[in-house]
């Protein structure tokens, strides 16, 4: 029985380029920092310890994991620094809305789940502060629906596609992974959970609006599919309810 719907953000809910994401994104932060380094080194260390990121291993939150390799050296700034980056996250963030573009049918998706009293779980790639993921989840037009979790930089201790990741999910909202969907357009960091009997949902909107949608996903996450059974359903997210009606019926 179908009890909880996990989803994705990142060219499933919004579709972006992701380098060109970061091009744009990396300048704007980096201003704030430009006491403590050059602004190239800055987009270095910052990519170096977002990579490091992913593979924390459970024992720290993704933040603490972030901020060991990000302040070495400057290690009598680390509060500071964080202070910087959650500043940062709530003034000028919400300009990079920008450079995204939007699933135009986001709201309805949502509100029929809520509807079904389904739990929701934002499972996005926990690398963002919880202000960050809800602007982000605002730029899908969907802040505001209420959910039962939002994954993000300090309530994880894994990222995608880690299957920690997922395990802490489900230990959070409660459920088994054969009564969740996850819904996602990656086959790496979202399929990956079908491996532990989490039905998946491979989103397919992103190759309307993105020409090169997963290229840092790429680089970050690699693309070894071995393993990794095939989705489940897979088409545009409109077509999501007939593989909910499929699953509340089993």
């Amino acid at each position: 029985m179908l009890k909880a719907v996990l989803f994705d953000v990142d060219n499933t809910l919004i579709f972006f380029d992701e380098v060109k994401f970061i091009k744009a994104y990396i300048p704007l932060v980096a201003r704030r920092f430009t006491d403590l380094m050059p602004a190239d080194q800055f987009g270095e260390k910052l990519l170096a310890a977002t990579m490091d990121m992913h593979l924390n291993d459970g024992s720290m939150t993704n933040r603490e994991r972030f901020l060991n390799f990000f302040c070495r050296g400057i290690e009598q700034y680390r509060d500071e620094i964080w202070q910087r980056f959650e500043k940062f996250y709530d003034e000028e963030f919400d300009s990079l809305k920008d450079v995204v573009a939007v699933h135009n049918d986001n709201r309805s998706i949502f509100m029929a789940l809520k509807e079904r009293n389904l739990k929701i779980v934002i499972a996005t790639n926990p690398i963002w502060p919880l202000n960050a993921q809800m602007i982000r989840l605002s730029w899908a037009g969907i802040a505001d629906i209420g959910f039962d979790l939002v994954t993000h930089i300090d309530n994880m201790s894994f990222c995608k596609p880690q299957i920690g990741y997922y395990h802490g999910i489900l230990r959070i909202i409660g459920e088994k992974p054969e009564d969740c969907l996850m819904v996602g357009d990656d086959p790496v960091n979202d399929v990956v959970v079908a491996t532990i009997g989490m039905k998946t949902y491979l989103s397919v909107d992103s190759l309307d609006h993105v020409e090169s949608p997963l290229e840092l996903s790429k680089h970050m996450s690699g693309r070894d599919v071995g393993g990794i059974p095939p989705a489940d359903f897979k088409g545009p997210l409109v077509k999501l309810s007939e593989a909910v009606d499929i699953l509340s019926k089993k």
